[in-house]
């Protein structure tokens, strides 16, 4: 099976990546804007027809699409995340290879949702941001393109290669920093929302089972179990065997403290480091996972604690 990999650079991108090169039956091809690509093209600025006539050269089984920009202004999001599907299927369109089309969506097109409630694929989306709307235009673009599709609504990745700008990923730098300064505390605040943490080998586990599947529409990829970001905290002290006393400070992070690690202008004060979740999902969200139960025969294996111990393990390498 030939398969077509859209985004192999980027963090999922590269573990889908791995886990298709364990397969000795997927003979796998890279495409993306980096030079260590097999084939560079921009989905943002290239043209439909351009894509077709290297699909028709080529004639995947399978496109995966894991490209995308998770940071940025409306237009920007909407280029790479929208105008950037909208060229892949139309390509697919025009193609004769007849290929499959796994998208990577994400949980941000749901929005905000009620706490203590499990969120199925046929909940109404309301992202509350535009990252949310960009992912969740594309879905739609996705579903109604006529193509052989599924996306999968990957909920909060975490583990290895973890974006230190990411909420964990900055809770790791910020518990690296009082590890290297020796300081006896450390001070976080907006660690009250819960999400539901997956690891992002089991996300490409997931993209594996989806590409050789026949499964169509919308499938979520998640734990099934949404955690505190103040228990993740404590969880990542334990994993690097910081001793100091976790101070949670109450109440939504202001402006100043919303500068995750970033002093204010007078250089001997340190402002509280705060986890602001800039997802537009609200305190709480929980994947219901049962359609990846049943449809593609996949559950998570990777506990939370170990997602953590590789995100430390990195964090460490820099002290």
């Amino acid at each position: 099976m030939r398969v077509l990999l859209i985004g192999a650079n980027g963090y999922l991108g590269r573990f889908v990546a791995d886990r298709l090169l364990a397969d000795p039956a997927v003979q796998l091809t890279a495409l993306g804007r980096g030079d260590d690509a097999d084939v560079r093209f921009d989905l943002a600025t290239g043209s439909p027809g351009a894509l077709t006539r290297f699909l028709d050269a080529v004639h995947p089984g399978v496109v995966v699409n894991c490209a995308g920009a998770t940071r940025g202004g409306a237009r920007e999001l909407t280029r790479h995340n929208t105008v950037a599907v909208a060229t892949v299927c139309e390509a697919l369109r025009r193609s004769g290879c007849g290929a499959r089309l796994v998208q990577i969506g994400c949980s941000s097109e749901y929005g905000p949702s009620q706490p203590g409630s499990s969120t199925a694929e046929d909940a109404v989306p309301r992202p509350g941001g535009p990252y949310g709307v960009s992912k969740l235009a594309a879905t739609e673009l996705v579903l109604g393109s006529g193509l052989d599709a599924v996306v999968l609504r990957v909920f909060s990745p975490a583990g290895p290669g973890t974006p230190a700008g990411s909420p964990l990923g900055r809770l790791a730098e910020a518990m690296r920093r009082a590890m290297q300064s020796g300081d006896g505390e450390l001070k976080l605040g907006g660690l009250g929302v819960q999400r539901d943490f997956i690891d992002v080998r089991d996300v490409a586990r997931a993209v594996h089972a989806a590409s050789l599947s026949a499964a169509q529409g919308v499938i979520n990829i998640g734990s099934g179990r949404a955690i505190r970001l103040r228990d993740a905290a404590g969880v990542l002290a334990r994993v690097a065997g910081y001793g100091g006393a976790l101070h949670e400070l109450d109440g939504p992070p202001g402006p100043l403290r919303a500068a995750i690690g970033h002093p204010r202008p007078d250089p001997d004060h340190v402002p509280p480091v705060a986890y602001p979740y800039p997802d537009g999902c609200g305190s709480w969200q929980q994947a219901d996972v049962r359609t990846a139960r049943d449809r593609l025969g996949w559950r998570p294996r990777i506990n939370l604690e170990e997602s953590l111990a590789d995100i430390w393990m990195e964090a460490a390498c820099r002290i």
